[in-house]
């Protein structure tokens, strides 16, 4: 008997902290900020609804279904074992992320000790110098690497009830009461109304081709969908569990948090008469000169990387765990063990990437560094992958009586549903994906 999650809130907030994480609350605001505002917002949310809830929803019945790890779900669900290869494509693809994610997990780990002993904000100081001084430091980034993995093995090693889930109670409340008070500083703000009316009017006018493609790719990376695990995570649920119900409360958390994000963000911003389109310096260079011209700005300023600590080792629990149920599932190998080794892999092969804005700078690969060619094949090319064959595993080849099964197993009257998820699954979601996928390489 595998283990299993100690409560049906325990299973959710474990879950929307796999999804709540760098995707929502960093690379949602800076997307937004350079898609124009409110219409990327409500582009974000439909696709959400309309592709990202239903793939969700299908890793919760492949894992629930199956009783197993990514790697060997799709092998039991399947008549022929080739199909395992999804499983294993999905912890390639976690471990690939993992390379880069817990870099910038050790920038955000650098930055929330620098701000916590009041070391960053400083009149006059050049922000974008000072992130430049700290990521063009191998040591620097080496040991935010090395720490920010330590303590994703630490978590883990204690399982899913006793680790995961006992952590994830704790962090992901105080990020909506950290979230809330940034928000209230800000709204608050003078000039905040133009941020809120860039963030919530939407302007058609201002989305281009690519700007509709990355809408659609965050839904996919702000729901953790793509690389299996949440069917990781879905195979220690009980049978107690409706699994619509649970995607649809995950979907709603995490478009309630990409909402708060930029409530957060655009008002600030715009109070300070600073660019939203500044981009994945929006964390690092622009929020500092935001919190230096406030009262407490120190104090809110850690507050807020604390927040983004929290959302970024989160989500990486479920990086990692999907790497470490892959050996632990037939208790051949002790759960700690394997923790350990699978950090000590993901460290070493992240050091190019935390070495790539300083002594592999000049080493391009596709006219990329190791760290950005690692980002775009991993968001780019792996995860709509991912998803795509994910989409036709279910619409074509699970038995069809298996899937309605655990669609509307404890559902009630939401299991009506069932046949318009599966007629998604079949139609629109491989025809949206396969679409981005070509665009994107385009």
């Amino acid at each position: 008997m595998n283990e299993q999650w100690s409560s049906k809130l325990g299973f959710i907030l474990a879950s929307a902290g796999a999804a709540i994480g760098l995707g929502a609350l960093w690379r949602f605001p800076y997307l937004t900020g350079m898609n124009g505002g409110g219409a990327f917002f409500l582009l974000f949310i439909f696709f959400t609804l309309l592709i990202g809830m239903p793939l969700l929803i299908s890793e919760f019945i492949i894992g629930r279904g199956s009783k197993r790890e990514a790697v060997s779900a799709y092998a039991k669900l399947s008549a022929t074992g080739a199909w395992k290869w999804i499983g294993r494509f999905g912890v390639l693809g976690c471990f690939l992320l993992l390379t880069f994610y817990a870099v910038i997990g050790g920038w955000i780990l650098t930055y929330t000790m620098l701000s916590l002993t009041g070391s960053i904000l400083q009149p006059g100081r050049s922000y974008e110098a000072l992130f430049g001084s700290i990521v063009g430091n191998p040591l620097i980034s080496i040991i935010g690497l090395i720490v920010f993995v330590a303590l994703n093995v630490a978590v883990l090693s204690f399982g899913i009830k006793n680790g995961i889930e006992r952590v994830n109670k704790y962090l992901m409340p105080l990020l909506f009461i950290f979230l809330l008070i940034i928000i209230i500083r800000s709204l608050t703000l003078d000039g905040a109304m133009e941020g809120i009316r860039f963030f919530l009017s939407p302007d058609f006018y201002s989305i281009t081709t690519a700007g509709t493609l990355e809408a659609l790719g965050q839904s996919f990376f702000s729901l953790a969908v793509g690389f299996s695990c949440m069917v990781t995570y879905s195979s220690y649920l009980g049978n107690n569990q409706s699994l619509p119900r649970s995607a649809g409360s995950i979907v709603f958390l995490n478009l309630f948090v990409s909402l708060l994000a930029g409530l957060a963000v655009f008002p600030a911003v715009f109070a300070f008469n600073l660019e939203p389109d500044s981009g994945p310096n929006l964390l690092f260079v622009v929020l500092p000169s935001v919190f230096e011209q406030l009262p407490l700005g120190g104090v809110f300023l850690s507050l807020f990387l604390l927040l983004f600590f929290f959302a970024t080792i989160t989500s990486s629990f479920s990086l990692l765990e999907i790497m470490i149920s892959a050996f632990t599932q037939n208790k051949k190998y002790k759960r700690n063990h394997v923790a350990m080794i699978s950090g000590l892999l993901v460290i070493v092969a992240a050091i190019p990437a935390a070495l790539s804005n300083n002594l592999l700078r000049d080493v391009l690969l596709f006219d990329r560094t190791v760290f950005d060619l690692t980002d775009f094949l991993v968001s780019n090319i792996m995860l709509p992958l991912g998803c795509l064959f994910i989409a036709l595993f279910v619409g074509f080849k699970v038995k069809k009586g298996l899937l309605l099964e655990q669609y509307r197993m404890e559902s009630g009257r939401l299991g009506e549903t069932a046949n318009l998820w599966y007629l998604l699954m079949q139609t629109i979601v491989p025809t949206v994906i396969l679409i981005v996928f070509i665009f994107g390489l385009i």
